[in-house]
């Protein structure tokens, strides 16, 4: 008896696994690739486990497939942020000094769990987060979480603790020990903690090139140059890259010498550095949202802007890579579009915005045959969303459906 009744729940296994399998024809009114300036009218998507099967006008349902229609919407390729903090919140909600020294981990962690939540509703499906600012290793933590399905996210890559010379972060200007918004070492303890980070977990490593040594102070170099260089190398020994902070342009010019893969805000950016950026393959990741959202919270007028204004349209003409991070976190989980918004409204257009945050960051990460594009092979990491963002960045937050792995998130 107990043979046929194992037959029969093989059989029953089988079929469910069968049906977990079938093929998914996605009917949106257009799809955008990540790789065309335009949205393509009349396309559909056909998905299969986690991938993308097919992509175009002529793609039919096979027999047995499931048919989703999405009227009036674009389908395209998982948006990706190369700049966040999943650990951080907005600053006019709470200051980053009291974030990072009072709030408890267990806090910041729960926060974390919803902004990544958030992030994923919102059509990023990868993102890059650089740094826990104090909270230690807990994005490791939350990256095991959402790959085994406890909590939804996006995909993560993680910087870990992020790197800063010895005295030269934060928070500052209490009474004591407080903790420190990211690891201190010098000399031949960068090389170590380096390491440890990477065994810790670190998929890139973030490392500081200039910061403001006492709060009010202009920034300034931290590392020097060979402290750089010996980290990047061994980084790169590991098989990880590594992103560098620098606003200043002799912060840019340490980083650019050391063989940084990216350099995050270069606020105070100069032609000389961004052709020299775009001679060594060095992306650029201008996070103008986090300006944006600073001189809102400041209430600055938009003349404090201007300088980052200056830097980004240098950057423009320079014609170096460019990269789409809003360093979210200083502003709102979930509105991470900003960053494409603003990058397309300063001068680059939408279009080429769209084609940075989906197949030029893929390409950065080094994910171009895995993520980023609407093509067969690609893992089917999907965003609909109602109206066409290539004429109308506004149509980025209204989400329509989002598929994570070939499967519709549902929240």
């Amino acid at each position: 008896m107990l043979r046929p009744l194992l037959l029969l729940l093989l059989v029953i296994l089988g079929q469910g696994a069968a049906r977990a399998q079938a093929p998914v024809l996605l009917v949106p009114d257009r799809v955008f690739d990540g790789t065309a300036p335009e949205a393509h009218p009349g396309w559909k998507v056909l998905i299969q486990g986690d991938r993308i099967v097919a992509a175009g006008p002529d793609v039919t349902a096979p027999a047995g497939a499931e048919v989703v229609t999405l009227p009036g919407t674009t389908l395209m390729p998982g948006l990706i942020d190369l700049h966040v903090h999943l650990f951080l919140h907005p600053y006019d909600e709470t200051p980053w000094n009291d974030q990072v020294a009072k709030e408890p981990l267990a806090l910041r962690t729960a926060r974390a769990v919803a902004a990544a939540r958030a992030t994923l509703a919102a059509g990023f499906t990868t993102v890059r987060d650089l740094g826990t600012e104090g909270a230690g290793e807990a994005d490791a933590g939350l990256k095991a979480a959402i790959e085994q399905g406890i909590v939804p996210g996006p995909r993560l890559l993680i910087a870990s603790r992020a790197l800063v010379a010895t005295g030269s972060y934060g928070p500052k200007g209490y009474n004591g020990q407080v903790p420190q918004g990211a690891e201190e070492a010098s000399g031949p303890e960068l090389i170590a903690a380096v390491r440890r980070q990477i065994g810790a977990g670190a998929d890139w490593i973030k490392l500081y090139a200039d910061y403001r040594w006492r709060p009010g102070e202009p920034s300034r170099p931290t590392f020097s140059a060979e402290e750089l260089a010996q980290a990047v190398r061994t980084a790169h020994d590991a098989g990880r890259k590594v992103a560098m902070h620098a606003s200043t342009p002799e912060g840019m010019r340490r980083a650019i010498a050391a063989g940084a893969d990216t350099i995050e805000h270069g606020n105070d950016g100069t032609a000389a550095e961004f052709a020299a950026m775009k001679a060594k393959g060095i992306a650029f990741c201008p996070t103008l949202a986090a300006s944006d959202a600073i001189t809102r919270y400041t209430k600055a007028s938009d003349a404090a802007l201007q300088p980052k204004r200056t830097s980004y349209a240098a950057a423009l003409r320079s014609g170096v890579t460019l990269c789409v991070g809003g360093d979210t976190g200083v502003f709102k989980h979930g509105e991470n579009a900003r960053e494409i918004a603003l990058m397309a409204d300063w001068g680059l257009g939408l279009p080429r915005a769209l084609i940075t945050a989906t197949s030029g960051n893929a390409a950065i990460l080094g994910l171009a045959d895995r993520i980023g594009g609407v093509k067969p092979g690609l893992i089917a990491d999907l965003v609909a969303v109602t109206g066409d963002p290539t004429q109308d960045a506004a149509a980025l937050g209204r989400v329509a459906a989002v598929f994570q792995a070939g499967r519709r998130v549902r929240f």
